[in-house]
């Protein structure tokens, strides 16, 4: 119930310097005030809000439990936008837990996962994107999700989307008066604005959907399977990008029978990195099986680095596994190019795209930076780098746009062929729904509960 007064641990488990246990709803002051005393003898609530006071925090009994700092923050100012006292003590399990104890003897309940920030949400200080980029900051794999999360919880895409919906609210108005007043005579004009209007959001929302694998890859790491047949230099790329002997080399096929899985930043790009069993024939049972694993990781990858011996030709069992990885995002690797190239590069080119086959050799690291670069190229676009604006995050972000996409592609397509207005309307309404279901403008009770409950407690 929003109204109770929770508290939790804010601060990670474990021994530490600090530790912070917040308090947070209409009795926070009360709450916080049973177990605080500070120093000077004043109480709490005689401070200025926001001030630091030094004191210390007494048992039931009135033994000592922890010298502490505690702050009162008076609503809306504060993290949930309600009154909030956080009692920063030492960062020892025991303390903690004791102090937090004492809140609940004091009235507050455990606080549910995710639910200071949810407050934050339901009492309007955030929207559900800056809610959702709380948890992007905490899980951020590198600088760049960090930059990107922290533009999202200043509210950059929640601007961008709000202004397509008023931009769409002007169409439905618009329309509306059409309806209203049917004697007048504007019906070429209306259909051409709607048009027009519809077009220019359809295409700011496909500028967001070209970025949203940026967003999702620095949020969640790219999953990345290299494949190819044995002995070709899976796992001597593998070390090569590791810049460690993370997997077993030999001159031996078939020394890698099982995934070696790793995650690294390669220029600032996430990857989870699946080194897997060569991909052929074997009656060997344990190489049967690690063989079925890289098949299955080939199918779930996000992309594809498919390496193949540029010492000779395509093999039969190269075409298998080029063939097994079309339709997905790949790059082709021609690796052991210090040994001569005896492939036919130019046709390998045609056949799959000149930016996706590059020479490599992971035994003297050429062609690495050359990998790293198309890397970055392939997740930030031709800018290699994290551009200005909005960016999407997530897979229901995603879901949305593109569904309001569709909507929108439907009310332009209903324009164009002047279909009665009230069909129009029905299309772009879905579309502003659908746009603040993004925001949580729009969204439903049960899916706030859904995305709040994957938060940590204390959060």
């Amino acid at each position: 119930m929003a109204e109770d007064t929770i508290s939790a641990v804010i601060t990670a488990l474990g021994e530490g310097a600090v530790g912070i246990v917040r308090i947070s709803g209409e009795r926070a002051l009360a709450v916080g005030e049973r177990l605080f005393r500070a120093a000077s003898g004043k109480a709490l609530a005689a401070y200025a809000a926001n001030t630091m006071v030094y004191g210390h925090v007494y048992d039931e009994d009135c033994s000592l439990v922890d010298e502490v700092l505690a702050v009162y923050m008076r609503g809306p100012r504060s993290y949930t936008a309600e009154d909030v006292v956080e009692i920063q003590c030492h960062g020892g399990l025991q303390s903690l837990k004791k102090i937090l104890a004492l809140t609940y003897a004091a009235g507050a309940r455990p606080a549910e996962a995710g639910e200071f920030t949810k407050r934050a949400f339901l009492n309007g200080r955030i929207d559900l994107t800056q809610a959702e980029a709380v948890m992007d900051i905490i899980r951020s794999r590198s600088e760049a999700s960090l930059k990107l999360a922290a533009r999202q919880q200043q509210g950059q895409l929640a601007r961008e989307l709000r202004k397509l919906r008023s931009a769409l609210v002007d169409v439905v108005v618009n329309l509306e008066a059409v309806i209203d007043y049917p004697e007048e005579d504007i019906e070429d004009v209306t259909y051409a604005r709607v048009e027009e209007s519809v077009a220019g959001c359809g295409a700011a929302i496909d500028k967001l959907l070209a970025h949203a694998h940026t967003g999702k890859i620095l949020r969640e790491g790219l999953r990345t399977a290299i494949v190819g047949k044995p002995n070709v230099g899976k796992s001597s790329l593998l070390n090569a990008l590791l810049k460690e002997e993370r997997a077993i080399v030999s001159q031996y096929a078939g020394t890698t029978r099982d995934v070696i899985e790793e995650q690294l930043l390669l220029d600032g790009v996430p990857l989870v990195l699946a080194d897997t069993a060569g991909i052929r024939s074997t009656d060997d049972f344990v190489e049967k099986i690690g063989v079925e694993k890289s098949r299955q990781l080939l199918q779930d990858a996000e992309l594809v680095i498919c390496v193949v011996d540029g010492s000779e030709g395509l093999t039969a069992e190269d075409e298998a596994i080029l063939a097994a990885a079309s339709g997905k995002p790949c790059v082709i690797i021609v690796n052991k190019s210090d040994l001569g190239l005896s492939m036919d590069l130019e046709a390998l080119r045609e056949r799959f795209g000149r930016d996706k086959v590059m020479t490599l050799s992971a035994k003297t690291l050429s062609g690495v930076e050359d990998f790293s670069a198309w890397l970055k190229n392939y997740v930030y676009g031709s800018e290699g780098t994290l551009s200005d604006g909005a960016y999407v995050q997530n897979a229901r972000q995603e879901r949305l746009l593109r569904e309001a996409r569709q909507s929108l592609a439907e009310a332009g397509e209903a324009a164009a062929a002047m279909l009665p207005y009230d069909c129009i309307e029905i299309d772009v309404r879905n579309a502003i729904d659908l746009l603040g279901e993004i925001t949580g403008d729009t969204v439903q009770d049960e899916i706030i509960n859904e995305i709040f409950s994957r938060f940590c407690i204390g959060k």
